[in-house]
C-alpha cells in the first residue's frame, strides 16, 4: 500500500545543525511545528550564545558536536535518530529557508523520489537574497557534477529531504563543508530517484553567516567543494578500472 502525505510526515525526523542562531531557531523550530514536524534534532555545533538552552527549552531533542563543521554536525545527527525514522529532513538554523515550500517535498517523496532537492536558484527571491560568492560556487559545482558524472543539477540548496534507506546507501564520508555536494555526487552513483523543486529562499532572519557572509569562509568553503569533488572522482575512477586510489 502506497506511503500517504501524513505517514511520510509523521516518519520524518528534522535535523539541523546550529552555530550561535538563539534568536533565528523559534521561527524556525515555530514553523516546522505547524507542518506536524515535531520530531526534530538540532545539533550544537560549539556554540557560544544559548542555542542549545532555546532549542531545548521550545521542544527539540538537542545533541553537542564540538568539532566544527556542518558535515560533523550532521554526522552527529544522524547518529541520534531512532529507527522509526524513515526520512531526514535537512534544515537550516538560520531562517533562510522557505518552509513553505514543504508539502512540495513530502508529495515528491511520495511519488517515489529517494532526494528532494530545495533548487533556489530557480526563484527570483532565491538568486536575489543569495550572495555572489554563492551564486559563483554553486553555479561551478554543479558545472563540474555535469561534466563528471553526467547529471545536470542546479542547487546546492541545504534544504532537503532524503530517505533514511537512500542516505545509508549513499554510505556519507565528509564530516566538514563537502556534505551537501557529496550526497548529492553520490546520489547520481547510487542511481537515486532526485527531484529538485523550486523553493522560495531569503537573507537569514537573525546573525552572521559563517561561509558566505565573508570572503574569506566563502574562499574556504569553496576550497573544500572543490577538494571533495577531486577525490569523489579519484574514487570513481578506481572503481571503474580497479585500482582504487588512496584518498580519504
Amino acid at each position: 500500500m502506497p506511503a500517504t502525505l501524513g505517514d511520510i510526515i509523521s516518519r520524518t525526523a528534522v535535523l539541523i545543525p546550529a552555530l550561535n542562531e538563539e534568536a533565528a531557531l523559534p521561527r524556525v523550530l515555530a514553523e516546522l511545528r505547524s507542518f506536524g514536524l515535531h520530531r526534530v534534532v538540532v545539533v550544537d555545533n560549539g556554540s557560544s550564545d544559548r542555542t542549545a538552552a532555546v532549542a531545548r527549552a521550545l521542544g527539540a531533542a538537542v545533541f553537542s558536536e564540538p568539532r566544527r563543521g556542518y558535515g560533523a554536525a550532521c554526522w552527529r545527527g544522524i547518529e541520534a535518530l531512532d529507527a522509526k525514522d524513515a526520512w531526514i529532513l535537512f534544515c537550516d538554523a538560520d531562517g533562510s529557508d522557505d518552509l513553505g515550500d514543504l508539502p512540495l517535498f513530502f508529495e515528491q517523496a511520495r511519488s517515489g523520489a529517494s532526494l528532494v532537492l530545495g533548487d533556489r536558484r530557480a526563484t527570483r527571491s532565491g538568486r536575489g537574497a543569495m550572495t555572489p560568492q554563492q551564486n559563483f560556487g554553486n553555479a561551478l559545482a554543479t558545472t563540474l557534477i555535469r561534466l563528471g558524472w553526467g547529471h545536470r543539477y542546479r542547487d546546492l540548496g541545504p534544504l532537503r529531504l532524503i530517505a533514511r534507506e537512500a542516505l545509508d546507501r549513499i554510505a556519507m564520508r565528509d564530516r566538514g563543508f563537502g556534505w551537501t555536494v557529496e550526497m548529492q555526487v553520490r546520489a547520481v552513483e547510487e542511481r537515486l530517484v532526485v527531484v529538485e523543486i523550486p523553493v522560495g529562499y531569503r537573507r537569514r532572519r537573525a546573525g552572521r553567516s559563517k561561509i558566505s557572509g565573508t570572503l574569506s569562509g566563502a574562499f574556504q568553503a569553496g576550497s573544500i567543494i572543490l577538494w571533495t569533488l577531486a577525490k569523489l572522482w579519484l574514487r570513481r575512477l578506481g572503481a571503474q578500472t580497479g585500482n582504487l586510489p588512496r584518498v580519504p
